[in-house]
């Protein structure tokens, strides 16, 4: 699939995805999980970027972002990339790159598609097979937006404070959903978008967009552009 080039649009979640060279391990124990959940806090504080979900897989991460900047993500993800390298090759004695290449991302609209997204993210690794629920797993938001634990990571956005009047409230629908599951549709339009780099929302939304931006959002449609002819 081809990648749109990236794009960032302030005040707008993204859902943003960096995975290890030719898929090898960019974590090899719990203190490489907990340097570079460090490092996001850190660069996230520096560049205005919040965190609204994430989770550490072996070989890859996703993180749902919302930048207050254009810069923002950008320089948090190039700050974070850059540091885990250092310490990953200085602690574990290898040189070279780590990253597959630039982080991949894409711009996804607030009310149709983060709270999915972050279930999406969420139930990453029970779709690995690595646990039966996403509370036996440590390394992502799930036990932070559910109650189970305290992450200073973690921004949560205006549409999960929705969900409910008190903490108690919002944890326990946020559970349910993310106990409900996800359609297939939907898990593959966010693993799509993410992985192309093209938006994704209502015609609305990417009209808006688009217009704000001067960019277009989705790819073209296939074939020749209307209005031409074939030669003979």
């Amino acid at each position: 699939m081809a990648r749109q080039a990236r794009l960032t649009v302030p005040g707008y979640p993204h859902h943003v995805i960096q995975r290890g060279n030719d898929r090898q391990a960019i974590f090899r124990d719990d203190s490489d999980r907990e340097r570079l959940l460090f490092l996001l806090h850190q660069y996230s504080r520096q560049t205005a970027v919040a965190i609204h979900a994430y989770v550490l897989m072996d070989n890859h991460f996703h993180l749902l972002l919302s930048p207050e900047t254009v810069q923002g993500i950008p320089q948090m993800m190039q700050g974070v990339g850059r540091s885990y390298v250092r310490y990953f090759n200085t602690r574990h004695q290898r040189s070279g790159t780590l990253w597959e290449g630039r982080y991949r991302s894409s711009l996804i609209e607030s009310e149709r598609y983060l709270l999915t997204c972050m279930a999406y993210i969420d139930l990453n690794p029970v779709r690995a097979g690595m646990v039966s629920d996403p509370a036996q797993y440590p390394w992502s938001s799930y036990r932070h937006l559910t109650g189970l634990r305290v992450d200073k990571l973690l921004s949560p956005h205006t549409l999960f404070w929705g969900l409910g009047n008190t903490p108690f409230a919002r944890e326990a629908a946020y559970a349910e959903m993310v106990g409900a599951g996800m359609g297939n549709d939907q898990q593959l339009a966010l693993t799509r978008s993410v992985l192309t780099g093209w938006a994704l929302g209502s015609e609305d939304f990417i009209q808006e967009v688009s217009q704000a931006t001067q960019r277009r959002l989705t790819p073209g449609k296939p074939g020749r552009p209307h209005g031409t002819r074939r030669r003979t």
